[in-house]
């Protein structure tokens, strides 16, 4: 499980309220400036985008809580073995470990070398296969970054709407009007409403999605590079030094020192 979502989250609100203060709470509480904000853009996110598009949202946003799905180091290892015994008793030896693996780019990629195809073509189909799965990521994120561009809109709306309510209850003759402080408190309030969801809420869900298709772009690289080495009978050892490129500074010296160890 991610715990940084969460954390983010409760810290910011935990900030938030005690900026205001617990005793003036209620000041910050108004119906219908939530829903002015959140039902707002709520509604120009549905008129913005297909029901398909829009049915995807909740299942790539699951993501959010898995934490980090997947380990290149553990890929690695696995490619690694593969190659050996690739050398050792040819590709069709593959297929069975092919068949035990649960994630099925890594089966068909596998498959593919186990079947001859040519390494141009393993590398098209593969890589095209990494471009589509980008671009639905990328739509998914960009829904929530739609979501927080929309909710300040929407509190400059509801701010629009307050002082309009303001203006026309506004008596002259007996020098004010009695609901000028529930009016402005609907134009405050919608525009704060509006910055909280916007930048506490769908902006750093749509950056975390692209951290997650990052990680899965780079699991997929790994793959990509890893059974075409296989398919040329790349050396095992060559082999991982060049995956173990892929990564940052301090998991290669996490890799290398676990395989020191280990031949210790």
């Amino acid at each position: 499980m991610d715990i940084t979502s969460i954390l983010g989250l409760v810290i910011g609100f935990a900030l938030i309220i005690y900026g205001i203060g617990f005793g003036a709470m209620g000041n910050f509480v108004d119906v219908q400036s939530l829903a002015i904000v959140f039902g707002g853009s709520l509604a120009a996110v549905i008129a913005s985008y297909p029901l398909g598009k829009l049915k995807s949202v909740i299942r790539h946003t699951g993501m959010l809580l898995s934490g980090k799905k997947y380990d290149p180091a553990v890929t690695i290892d696995q490619l690694v073995d593969m190659a050996q015994i690739a050398r050792k008793n040819g590709l069709l030896a593959l297929e069975e470990k092919a068949n035990a693996l649960d994630d099925p780019f890594f089966k068909q990629a596998v498959m593919l070398v186990v079947d001859a195809m040519e390494a141009d073509k393993v590398r098209e189909m593969l890589e095209g296969s990494v471009d589509n799965m980008a671009a639905r990521h990328e739509d998914c994120a960009g829904i929530w970054d739609k979501a927080g561009g929309y909710a300040p809109a929407f509190g400059m709306i509801g701010t629009l709407i307050g002082l309009i309510n303001m203006l026309k209850g506004m008596d002259v003759t007996s020098g004010g009007s009695s609901s000028i402080g529930q009016d402005m408190s609907v134009a405050l309030i919608t525009t704060f409403y509006g910055c909280v969801l916007a930048n506490l809420i769908y902006l750093p869900i749509g950056k975390k999605l692209r951290i997650r298709n990052e990680e899965e772009i780079l699991y997929k690289q790994i793959i990509i590079e890893g059974v075409l080495g296989i398919q040329t009978g790349d050396n095992p050892k060559n082999l991982k030094e060049r995956l173990v490129s892929f990564l940052d500074t301090k998991q290669q010296l996490q890799i290398l020192e676990s395989d020191s160890s280990g031949g210790a």
